[in-house]
């Protein structure tokens, strides 16, 4: 079964699902039979009409209460970010400017394009919020009373804080009004512990993938613990055979870092390179020259969990952090392994060792010491 990809577009002025997924003929034929599709030689990929009943079949059914307007989610090209001028007009002309300037300040302080993508959203919900009312004229309270808003509408405590840092953005970044959020608290994250897989599930999920693109991509995301989208934007000239290393370039925080390829994934690389001969990015899309699609990548291991019987929740990052964990049973230095992931700071490193069994194994219940008087 292809890999399919859904996304919300506008098209020809009409709201539209986006439908891609690699050559296949079957497909082709089954999806001719949706009513209203149409083939969008601009977007490549098939479009079918924006509708409850498609949502649904489509799994693009909103869990966030608070929505995030069609015309503001990501471009289909990660790379760009853009704002569209319709999708403007259901804000007014005045903090329409102000999105104008907002956006111009990320560009110039360099922000990566999923941060201004995020920051972008989560700054229109406001302006859609506001109607006719300037968002120049908000003061503090103004802002507390529009997060209590938000808590009230179900906006999670991770969404919370990326919608206050893309206002502190802009009220002391694009308006320069200094400690304009000192007076506003930010709600405490709850301690979540990573989703792990052991190594006997690693191993069931990449033993249930067949084909060889989709499983050198999940043993290269678990055997050197990257993120999703630095799978997806490794080039050919990333790769160092002849040294065994695997140079990341611009991972998140715009770092670069070099991590070493076992054997085994070496041979998979040289097995899959001489199979599919990428140009550019070592794991291409259905475009040649376009980098594999993240949100087919995660469709991958979705489908590979199923098959091989796996229902813990976890996503693409449950590998990263199954990589680390697996690290720490080893007993590798939790140093490197900070290194290896490419953390800034090592508190993001050691919530590892909340779920690691190298110590709790050696730990021997109090109910031990009793059963024989039991």
């Amino acid at each position: 079964m292809p890999v399919i990809t859904y996304q919300l577009i506008q098209h020809k002025n009409q709201n539209k699902i986006l439908i891609r997924f690699e050559p296949n003929a079957a497909w082709n034929k089954r999806i001719q039979k949706v009513p209203g599709v149409r083939w969008s030689k601009n977007f490549k990929g098939w479009t079918i009409p924006d509708t409850a009943e498609n949502r649904i079949k489509c799994r693009l059914e909103q869990s966030n209460p608070v929505k995030v307007p069609t015309a503001y989610l990501p471009a289909s090209n990660p790379h760009v970010a853009k704002t569209s001028t319709e999708a403007l007009g259901v804000i007014n002309d005045s903090n329409r400017q102000q999105m104008k300037y907002f956006l111009e300040q990320l560009a110039l302080k360099a922000y990566s394009p999923s941060t201004v993508r995020t920051y972008r959203n989560e700054f229109a919900q406001l302006l859609r919020c506001l109607g006719n009312h300037s968002v120049e004229k908000m003061q503090p309270d103004d802002i507390k009373r529009y997060l209590l808003y938000c808590i009230n509408k179900g906006l999670s405590e991770h969404a919370l804080h990326s919608r206050i840092n893309a206002l502190k953005f802009y009220f002391e970044q694009v308006l320069h009004r200094d400690n304009f959020f000192f007076e506003i608290p930010r709600p405490s994250r709850p301690l979540q512990l990573p989703k792990v897989l052991s190594k006997e599930e690693i191993a069931l999920v990449i033993k249930a993938i067949k084909n060889v693109k989709h499983k050198t991509m999940i043993m290269l995301a678990y055997g050197c613990g990257l993120r999703v989208g630095e799978v997806i934007r490794l080039t050919i000239n990333n790769v160092d055979g002849k040294r065994r290393l695997l140079f990341i370039e611009r991972g998140k925080g715009k770092k670069d870092r070099v991590i070493s390829l076992s054997p085994a994934l070496l041979i998979m690389l040289r097995e899959y390179y001489r199979q599919y001969k990428p140009k550019k990015f070592l794991f291409e899309g259905v475009s040649p020259g376009e980098p594999y699609s993240i949100r087919s990548l995660e469709e991958i291991i979705k489908a590979a969990k199923q098959k091989a019987g796996i229902t813990k929740s976890g996503s693409m990052h449950m590998l990263r952090h199954s990589f680390a964990t697996h690290l720490l049973d080893k007993g590798t230095d939790v140093v490197l392994i900070q290194k290896l992931l490419g953390h800034n700071d090592i508190k993001t490193t050691l919530r590892y060792l909340h779920v690691t069994n190298k110590d709790l194994l050696n730990i021997i219940s109090p109910i031990e010491d009793i059963q024989q008087l039991l």
